[in-house]
């Protein structure tokens, strides 16, 4: 398993970044479910290496290189192993607690998904964890997407005055993703809040 993961890492030139569009429905989602995240670490379910996994495999996935350094760190500062730490940021799972692989293989599914999983993968996490530890897994996985789509964007307009411009990006998108955030953050909460009010579906799966 993890050999194939490595086998299949991405090509950094050429990933796709996030659009705007899709920031806006990340931070929807997000916020429709960071309230399950702290349900099920008040319950114990979802302890802070688990989370900090959790976060660093979808990390791996993104390649947002500031998210990197701050779960990094954080991960450390939880207990981490560095040589775990370090097979999460090439994308195995080494060292992972055998309960906690399958969420891992998840949360990396979602990521690469972008956001839209198979209906059979998001089944067998609720089969395997239950409904509340499955909802917080999720809420988990969207807010380090929600960072990692910020923080590519706004680590490549850092690095553009550094002489290290993203090939893949423009100035353009940079400066209307960190600046429109600041305006799409708002809506985005109101329209999540509207949304649960409504009791509308948590999660949406692959066409």
């Amino acid at each position: 398993m993890n050999g194939s993961r490595a086998a299949s890492a991405r090509d950094r030139s050429v990933k796709r970044l996030y659009s705007v569009k899709e920031f806006y429905w990340i931070a929807y989602d997000a916020f429709r479910t960071m309230r399950r995240t702290g349900r099920a670490k008040k319950a114990g379910d979802l302890g802070p290496k688990f989370i900090r996994r959790i976060m660093l495999a979808v990390t791996e996935v993104n390649d947002c290189q500031l998210c990197s350094y701050a779960h990094t760190r954080m991960a450390l500062e939880d207990g981490m192993s560095e040589a775990e730490i370090k097979g999460m940021l090439e994308g195995t799972l080494e060292g992972v607690p055998e309960e906690q692989v399958a969420a891992m293989m998840f949360v990396q599914h979602y990521a690469e998904s972008r956001g839209r999983p198979s209906e059979g993968s998001w089944a067998r996490i609720v089969e395997l964890y239950g409904t509340e530890t499955a909802q917080g897994i999720l809420g988990a996985v969207r807010m380090i997407t929600m960072g990692n789509a910020f923080g590519i964007a706004y680590g490549s307009f850092v690095n553009r005055f550094r002489g290290r411009a993203d090939p893949r990006s423009s100035l353009g998108y940079e400066s209307l993703m960190v600046l429109g955030s600041m305006f799409m953050m708002p809506v985005a909460l109101a329209h999540a809040l509207l949304s649960l009010a409504l009791k509308r579906p948590l999660i949406s799966f692959e066409n």
